[in-house]
């Protein structure tokens, strides 16, 4: 398991669930537009505080971020 792919596949899923941009997601999290890509992309590990705020943003627990499908 790649941890880093599973969340990023899973903040993607999450977010074109929710029907919003990149830009508008990281707005809603309080976070830069670049660093959701990066996440998207699997090109950034994250910290536990930022874990939590995408979690808040999507209104799930965030232990759901790391359920491989």
């Amino acid at each position: 398991m790649n941890i880093i792919k599973v969340f990023g596949t899973n903040v993607r899923k999450y977010r074109v669930k929710l029907g919003v941009s990149q830009e508008k997601f990281a707005e809603m999290c309080g976070l830069h537009r670049t660093y959701i890509s990066d996440i998207e992309r699997f090109q950034r590990s994250i910290s536990l505080y930022n874990i939590q705020k995408i979690a808040d943003a999507f209104e799930i627990e965030p232990y759901k971020l790391f359920i491989e499908d």
